[in-house]
């Protein structure tokens, strides 16, 4: 079980409240493709598989996963890496393919 996060002020936040994770996915990716590296994102998730799903592609991507936000609604915070391995616009949690 992960542990809430110290609660950090979001430079962002994604509101993925009623979406599935592969459409939360597709809006956090567009939502950070501009972000600077160091942005702390805050993501409301109400599907039950976030708190697999966001560490999962947070490792996958190389972004840095800080856990759930102490909230009144479910939240998860992460922070944007200047390294981060790309995805695919249309499948975020496909890596991006070379060339």
């Amino acid at each position: 079980m992960t542990r809430p996060c110290a609660p950090l002020d979001a430079d962002l936040t994604v509101d993925g409240t009623g979406l599935l994770c592969v459409t939360l996915l597709l809006r956090l990716r567009a939502q950070i493709d501009d972000a600077p590296p160091g942005t702390v994102v805050h993501v409301v998730a109400t599907d039950p598989a976030a708190p697999l799903d966001l560490p999962a592609w947070c490792h996958m991507t190389g972004h840095t996963y800080l856990g759930p936000v102490p909230a009144g609604r479910p939240v998860y915070a992460l922070r944007l890496t200047a390294d981060a391995r790309p995805t695919r616009p249309d499948a975020p949690w496909h890596p991006a393919r070379p060339g």
